[in-house]
C-alpha cells in the first residue's frame, strides 16, 4: 500500500512495483485517514508512507496502522533527513525508513527486505548526531558507567549482520537464553524494543571504529527479523 501527498509519486511508485515480480499494489491514498482505513480493510503486507501528509503525519499514521494491523510493515519513503524525524519514525515502531532520492532497485531491495521480517535503515541517517543516540549515551554518563558492557557490545555486529540468536549464540559459545538475557539488558539500558531501533544506535556509536563494523554503507543496516528476541 502507497500513502504519499503526491499523485505524481504514487504513479510513479506504482508503476515501478506493479512490475515488479511478487509485488502487488493493494492500494494507495494521500491521507492519513484514509491509509488507516484503507490498512484495516486490505491488511496489506507493507504500508509504504511519506512523512508529512494534508491532514496529519505519516508518523501518526504508522502508530494507528500497527495498532489496527500489527503484521504490517511499515516503510517510510520520504524526502526529509533531520534527526527529530528519523528518531520519532523509527521510535514510532517503523520497520524502515529511506530517503526518495534512490534507484528503483534499491527501493524494491528495501521491500523485499522488510517485508521478509528484517529491518532496514537507509546508511545516510545513522548519524552520530540523532538525539535519541545522545539520550540514551547521556543515560550511562548519568549513572558513571559505560553503557554496554564488553559483551554486551560483542553481540552489536552479530545483530547488525542479520544472525539470529541461535546463530549468534553458537558463535560466542552461549546459550540461546544467554544471548536473549544479554538482549534483554540491552533493550533496557537503550530503552528500545527493535532490532531497527539497535541498528541506528550501533551505527552511530560504534561506525568506524576499528574495523569491526557489520555495517555497510553500501547496503545499510539489515537485520534477520526486527523482533529484538529472535
Amino acid at each position: 500500500m502507497i500513502v504519499d501527498d503526491h499523485e505524481v509519486v504514487r504513479i510513479g511508485l506504482r508503476a515501478v512495483l506493479d512490475l515488479t515480480p511478487g509485488i502487488v499494489v493493494v492500494g494507495q491514498t494521500a491521507l492519513m485517514r484514509e491509509a488507516t482505513s484503507l490498512c484495516l480493510r486490505l491488511k496489506p503486507d507493507l504500508a509504504l508512507l511519506d512523512i508529512r501528509l494534508p491532514d496529519g503525519s505519516g508518523v501518526d499514521a504508522a502508530r494507528d496502522i500497527l495498532a489496527c494491523s500489527p503484521r504490517t510493515k511499515i516503510l517510510f519513503l520520504t524526502s526529509f533527513a533531520d534527526d527529530h524525524t528519523v528518531t520519532e519514525a523509527i521510535l514510532s515502531g517503523a520497520h524502515g525508513y529511506l530517503l526518495k532520492d534512490i534507484s528503483s532497485d534499491a527501493l524494491v531491495r528495501a521491500i523485499r527486505i522488510i517485508a521478509s521480517g528484517q529491518a532496514f535503515v537507509d546508511p545516510r541517517l545513522t548519524t552520530p548526531s540523532l538525539p535519541w543516540i545522545k539520550s540514551r549515551r547521556s543515560i550511562a554518563s548519568q549513572a558513571g558507567r559505560p553503557l554496554l558492557s564488553p559483551q554486551e557490545k560483542r553481540l552489536l555486529p552479530l545483530v547488525a549482520k542479520g544472525l539470529t540468536n541461535r546463530e549468534i549464540a553458537g558463535i560466542l559459545r552461549l546459550s540461546e537464553k544467554t544471548v536473549k538475557n544479554y538482549l534483554a539488558r540491552i533493550c533496557t539500558k537503550l530503552k528500545i524494543g527493535r532490532r531497527s531501533q539497535l541498528a541506528a544506535f550501533y551505527a552511530a556509536s560504534f561506525k568506524g571504529s576499528g574495523g569491526s563494523l557489520a555495517f555497510s554503507p553500501a547496503q545499510g543496516f539489515v537485520a534477520s527479523t526486527d523482533n529484538m528476541f529472535e
